[in-house]
């Protein structure tokens, strides 16, 4: 007999897909396909369609069994979720009933040591989510000084990062930095930390998985494309991990809130209408018992929206931060 395989629970599975508000015939983006939990929770729903999007491609093949399971009714596609709008519109999707969104790096990618995301685990440096572009050792052996003091100072929100950055500069002159304890052990001899706190690590690491996977740039990204393919009534449904990622959607879903027209002081300057209303004032976040069941799920913030009838608003130009491709040209 085989053994019984758990089912993947994703973090406030239960209230992401509440919130949603899945509807018999709908159709569904599950942006973050990860494991499939969201899909599967979904697809529980009768004649409900899901469309989901990953770029690791490990997890588009490890849904496979569930597109069978589906009979027609979920398609995956491997692909940034910052393309949803264009993946949905090659599906013959006009618009959607609901998009879910679980950012940041998952469950599966931390735990295997190949793919180079945890210090924890010796592997190569990897860290990419995709399967091409370049990895965070490529970014360790390229970018100037003053680049990785910025990049560790504005995506891992790291105090010490002037200090990290003369540290990587002087250790790479010695000798290429290819694995993650190599790096740990670097960034572990500037920045101190007391027993029961984070390892030192921990947010240098965060940052060059940020940087090197342009995450918070898709983000920002993936909520204008969700803005574009939502109907009228249709929900979106945003589970992050940190502030950065919470900021960015609490910031996102503030504005396109927003109601009224231009200030008395500049009448002729109009406001567009809001494109959602907030459906969550404050976040849901994990009781107790989830976090006692899973440690990770402690900083999960889950936002949700509902999409009104105006026109989607103009998307916002991207923050002026370090990005990859002027890292990687030395500019």
């Amino acid at each position: 007999m085989n053994p019984v395989v758990p089912r993947h629970v994703p973090v406030l599975g239960r209230q992401a897909i509440e919130m949603l508000n899945v509807r018999e015939g709908g159709i569904y983006v599950d942006a973050t396909f990860g494991a499939g939990g969201y899909s599967r929770a979904i697809l529980d729903t009768a004649g409900t369609r899901v469309v989901g999007i990953d770029r690791d491609r490990l997890a588009i093949s490890g849904g496979f069994e569930l597109v069978d399971q589906s009979r027609g009714r979920l398609t995956l596609v491997e692909d940034r979720f910052s393309n949803l709008a264009e993946i949905c519109a090659a599906q013959g999707i006009s618009s959607a009933d609901g998009v879910v969104m679980d950012v940041g790096v998952s469950s599966m990618q931390l735990d295997h040591a190949d793919r180079g995301f945890s210090f924890r685990l010796g592997g190569p440096l990897d860290m990419l989510m995709g399967h091409d572009g370049p990895t965070a050792a490529d970014v360790i052996a390229r970018a100037s000084e003053a680049d990785l003091a910025s990049i560790i100072y504005i995506f891992g929100e790291e105090r010490h990062s002037r200090a990290v950055a003369r540290a990587i500069i002087a250790a790479r002159k010695e000798a290429p930095i290819a694995t993650t304890r190599a790096l740990a052990d670097i960034v572990a001899r500037v920045v101190r930390s007391k027993p029961g706190e984070i390892h030192p690590a921990t947010r240098t690491f965060q940052a060059l998985r940020i940087f090197v996977n342009e995450e918070l740039d898709e983000l920002y990204l993936a909520l204008s494309a969700a803005e574009r393919v939502l109907k009228p009534g249709g929900r979106l449904v945003v589970v992050s991990f940190h502030s950065l990622e919470d900021r960015i959607v609490k910031n996102f879903l503030a504005e396109r809130s927003k109601a009224g027209g231009g200030s008395r002081h500049l009448p002729e300057i109009a406001q567009a209408a809001p494109s959602f209303i907030v459906l969550t004032k404050r976040p849901v976040t994990p009781d107790e018992a989830e976090i006692s069941a899973n440690p990770r799920a402690r900083s999960a913030k889950l936002r949700a929206a509902e999409r009104t009838a105006a026109p989607a608003h103009r998307p916002a130009a991207l923050p002026a931060w370090p990005t990859l491709a002027d890292v990687m040209r030395g500019g």
